[in-house]
């Protein structure tokens, strides 16, 4: 079995580039699913307070049997809990839920804008930082104007910035900011929650490599340098995706690829969200 590449953020701390995400996974299944997960080889697993499921993403982690630093878990503050304070309180609930003594990842869900909350946000992060109760910390859903304020406001540049990002979204002027200061890309739906694997090129293509257009897609976000985390509670659907370290695109291929950019959504605009 392949151990997935890791990506170095920019504090030092190694990240999976190919996770598990458990967004829409029944708390009933979830530890099941995770654990199936673990077996096919995932190292990252990356859940929300949102998602309510996080005390079985953390019994999953603690029933594999591997060393905890071993596995690297995200979790993420949700809008009701925007502030300082009630960041701080909503990271306690997390701990407490995953039966973590330190989160891996730690990011601010959506920014919404509207609330203007945000920065506030973040300085509680940074203390959860600084207090060492998690390795990294970051943020989902952020445009360039959110991420420039927290960069001329506060003293921690983000490690990550979780977005929707797809061959439909490619997101390229926001992953050449994130280049710009160290910030790594992630992408959730990474497979535009599958809307466009029947594209006529990524058949093609996947036939050409003996791969599905799933697997397809997810070596093109290998290539591209983003972390990806596809989500999925059928076993062999779990075991597929993780398939994708045995073959590499060509370079017209991934020209090919950059062409179905269309700047669609599968999911909210971060603008108008919240």
């Amino acid at each position: 079995m392949a151990n997935p590449p890791l990506l170095t953020l920019n504090n030092s701390v190694p990240i999976p580039q190919l996770g598990f995400g458990v967004y829409q996974v029944r708390a009933a299944q979830a530890e099941k699913v995770v654990a199936a997960a673990i077996e096919a080889g995932y190292r990252s697993i990356d859940t929300a307070t949102l998602y309510g499921n996080e005390a079985e993403v953390g019994a999953a982690v603690r029933a594999s049997g591997l060393p905890r630093e071993e596995l690297f878990v995200t979790t993420k503050v949700w809008n009701d809990s925007h502030g300082y304070d009630s960041t701080l309180r909503a990271f306690d609930r997390s701990a407490a839920q995953l039966g973590l003594e330190q989160v891996d990842l730690y990011l601010i869900h959506w920014p919404q804008p509207r609330l203007d909350r945000y920065v506030e946000t973040w300085r509680a992060l940074e203390r959860l930082y600084r207090d060492g109760r998690v390795r990294a910390i970051g943020v989902s859903n952020f445009g360039i104007p959110q991420l420039r304020r927290l960069l001329d406001e506060t003293d921690v540049v983000p490690a990550v910035n979780q977005v929707e990002l797809h061959p439909w979204l490619q997101q390229l002027p926001l992953r050449t900011f994130h280049a710009e200061y160290g910030i790594a890309t992630e992408a959730w739906s990474p497979l535009a929650r599958g809307r466009l694997l029947g594209e006529r090129v990524l058949t093609s293509l996947a036939a050409k490599y003996g791969k599905s257009p799933a697997q397809l897609v997810l070596r093109w976000h290998l290539q591209q340098g983003i972390i990806a985390i596809p989500k999925s509670v059928t076993p062999s659907r779990i075991q597929e995706n993780f398939a994708v370290f045995d073959f590499e695109l060509a370079d017209d291929d991934l020209v090919a690829l950059a062409e179905l950019d269309e700047g669609r959504r599968t999911g909210a605009d971060p603008e108008a969200f919240g």
